[in-house]
């Protein structure tokens, strides 16, 4: 399909949208007091492409469209002139979504919707971002923020960069960055969204942004000055040798159900765009509402189209798909080689970038971890809940444990693993929620603590959120380290939540989506430091052992010529783990020793103590090496280690 959108020149702009069900499209033009001073038709060809060039336009100037056609909502047609539209390729738009019902009103019942939408401007795009290989490698740290919740506190970024794609260029951000050894930040959404209907009424915003209008369009709230925000702020922390990975949504828009409103797609061809099941109804495999129709050619150019744009002028190193099983749906269900997966993969612009799923939606076989195929990484929830159970003190854990700290093979089987170990995201309890709070308290959400997860593998000491006691503090704080010491440990990609390093809550609530204030913004001055410099302390370590962070999967043999075996698996009494041991309920702990650890060519020890009894782990013992903590090499050198309690320690084997 040709380029479609605002395509601005020294004489003039020339227009496209496409369309296979509409009647008639009309461009509007507004002036700077956001009134319509030109309704112009637009032309229609072969290809079913609208076409209007419009001379003595350009750059700044701000545009909506009209389309008419029938008006038959059971069969999945939205035709209403009423209704104006943004333009599906619009590259910015000069305000935010804003819900109001009227934009969900009837054909002839609404009136015109000008007045409440925002208009897409005409943008002359800069020379592209000069080609680069991505900023990340297999194994690195990815972390994951939102770029409002993450910035609006801190005390170092100016007041005008709050809460905006700016902030994160602060040199204050990029130090933390730097510091806790981030290789790519993961952003959650940016593009412009809009809050769900039930929210305005509750006083409520979304603030996650996984409710998407417009894919290409930044929303201004996050991006005043669209996608040059994004294309500065990602070549500052390009200078700072950290990656730029954009979460993006593809699965649905906010347009939602029939009772939603008619903002851009649905009001151009819905039947094209979405997903409809044979008898007009919206197939809703996202839970969402509306679900993307990625199998038509219409919806998979204007994916391609928006990837292609991010990569083009902004320089992005790679994105993570919401929901992705949507982007690999046609009428079969999910095919990993659909046409836009495939695309994906060997597009000139696109194939060298890092792409992450999220292998899961609610559609009919909609659980896809490990099919997803190369090159794509995957979130591994599996990986996520395992550690979880281990930790709660579930039994029966430790062989699962030890599959997720080797890269998961039972799920990326082969030579190399595509994991993406992670054990709290956005979506959730936080790090330190999770042990802190038995049960979800979503209260603040309006809808009586019935929304988000009920099973969330989660503990707390004590009372639920308190830790005004001594003891019950040292057992929360323990178990944060625990689980991140895990985490830094596992063999492949790992993520990590921003402010998880640093103990932030969010008082329970693991579906904070519409926590837009004080729940979900990280509260930078009252921040556990001690924590902070432990995760510091682990990313330097699993910074200087490669076999950390190597997803190559092990397989219990010397590699390359190796004295040592990559992996062996010891109890604490360092004898061989057997059949007996793997299936022993009540063993709660375990010791990985990895061969070739990057440090004197000797191995690196990680002893899992998952018992609140102290424990001491033998090592074994080669001829001119010692042991020694990797974490404090200063310690004296021992053949045993004891370890106090549920903790993960390192020890490093080093020439004497």
């Amino acid at each position: 399909m040709a380029i479609l959108g605002a395509r601005p020149d020294k004489s003039g702009t020339e227009f496209t949208v496409w369309s296979s069900q509409a009647g008639k499209i009309e461009l509007c033009l507004f002036d700077a007091d956001d009134r319509e001073t030109q309704r112009l038709p637009m032309a229609r060809g072969a290809d079913d492409i609208f076409r209007l060039r419009v001379g003595g336009i350009g750059e700044g100037a701000r545009y909506g469209l009209r389309a008419d056609g029938d008006y038959a909502p059971e069969r999945g047609l939205w035709f209403d002139p009423e209704k104006l539209l943004v333009d599906p390729y619009a590259v910015e738009i000069d305000r935010p979504y804003v819900y109001d019902a009227r934009l969900a009103a009837r054909r002839g019942e609404g009136g015109d919707t000008a007045p409440l939408m925002p208009k897409a401007v005409v943008r002359a795009l800069s020379d592209p971002v000069s080609a680069r290989a991505p900023l990340f490698e297999p194994g690195g740290l990815i972390y994951e923020l939102s770029v409002r919740s993450f910035s609006m506190r801190h005390p170092q970024v100016p007041d005008e960069d709050r809460g905006t794609l700016r902030a994160l260029a602060h040199p204050a951000i990029v130090d933390h960055l730097k510091k806790i050894g981030v290789s790519a930040v993961e952003l959650m959404p940016v593009t412009a969204k809009i809050d769900e209907r039930h929210l305005p009424p509750l006083g409520l915003t979304n603030g996650w942004g996984y409710n998407p209008v417009t894919f290409m369009a930044l929303d201004p709230r996050l991006a005043p000055r669209g996608i040059a925000d994004l294309r500065s702020t990602t070549k500052a922390l390009h200078g700072a040798g950290i990656g730029v990975i954009l979460d993006l949504v593809f699965n649905h828009t906010g347009e939602s159900d029939e009772r939603g409103p008619t903002l851009s797609l649905r009001g151009l061809d819905s039947r094209a765009y979405y997903r409809h099941a044979p008898d007009g109804r919206l197939v809703n495999d996202t839970g969402t509402g509306n679900t993307l129709a990625c199998d038509h050619p219409a919806a998979r150019d204007l994916v391609l189209a928006s990837l292609r744009h991010f990569v083009r002028n902004a320089g992005v190193d790679g994105f993570r798909f919401d929901l992705a099983p949507v982007l690999g749906r046609n009428d079969q269900g999910f095919n990993a080689n659909a046409p836009l997966l495939a695309a994906m993969r060997t597009d000139p612009l696109l194939s060298d970038r890092i792409l992450i799923a999220e292998p899961w939606d609610i559609g009919p076989g909609g659980y896809q971890l490990g099919r997803f195929g190369q090159p794509f990484l995957e979130w591994n929830d599996k990986y996520r809940d395992d550690v979880r159970r281990f930790w709660r003190g579930d039994a029966g854990m430790v062989g699962r444990l030890a599959t997720g700290l080797a890269g998961s093979s039972d799920v990326f089987p082969g030579t190399a693993s595509r994991t993406v170990n992670f054990i709290a995201a956005h979506d959730g309890m936080t790090l330190a929620d999770l042990v802190s709070y038995e049960k979800k308290h979503n209260e603040a959400n309006g809808e009586a603590n019935r929304d988000g997860h009920d099973e969330n593998l989660s503990w707390n000491h004590g009372v639920e959120g308190e830790s005004d006691d001594a003891g019950v503090a040292l057992h929360r704080a323990g178990d944060q380290r625990a689980l991140l010491a895990t985490l830094f440990a596992s063999r492949g990609a790992i993520m990590l939540t921003a402010g998880d390093e640093f103990g932030r809550s969010q008082r329970g609530n693991n579906n904070a989506y519409a926590q837009d204030n004080a729940i979900t913004w990280l509260d930078w001055a009252g921040r556990d430091r001690a924590l902070e410099d432990h995760v510091a302390a682990l990313a330097a370590l699993r910074g200087a052992v490669p076999v950390l962070r190597d997803p190559t999967l092990l397989t219990g043999q010397p590699q390359k010529g190796d004295a040592c075996a990559d992996v062996e698996w010891l109890t604490e009494t360092g004898q061989p783990m057997d059949d007996s041991a793997w299936n022993d309920p009540r063993r709660r702990r375990l010791a990985m020793v990895l061969g070739v650890a990057g440090v004197d060519g000797g191995r690196l020890a990680v002893l899992v103590n998952g018992d609140r009894r102290a424990s001491s782990f033998v090592l074994p013992v080669r001829d001119g090496y010692n042991w020694v903590d990797a974490l404090d090499p200063a310690a004296d050198a021992e053949a045993w280690r004891r370890v106090e309690g549920r903790a993960v320690v390192f020890m490093s084997e080093r020439k004497r």
